[in-house]
């Protein structure tokens, strides 16, 4: 018993935050956490793709 008005609020505080917009800058977390802007970095290149450059 007692458990209905814990509940129901965090019902509601799931509900918020699922459905507000929270206008996230990425730009100024990505500068804030100091990450790297460069492509190359952060997604390394496959196998068949150094391959191909290999081959031009």
């Amino acid at each position: 018993m007692g458990r209905g008005r814990a509940k129901a609020k965090q019902t509601k505080v799931a509900r918020q935050l699922k459905y507000t917009n929270h206008n996230i800058d990425y730009d100024r977390l990505r500068e804030e956490l100091g990450a790297d802007t460069r492509h190359e970095e952060s997604y390394p290149s496959t196998a068949s793709e150094q391959e191909s450059e290999r081959a031009q």
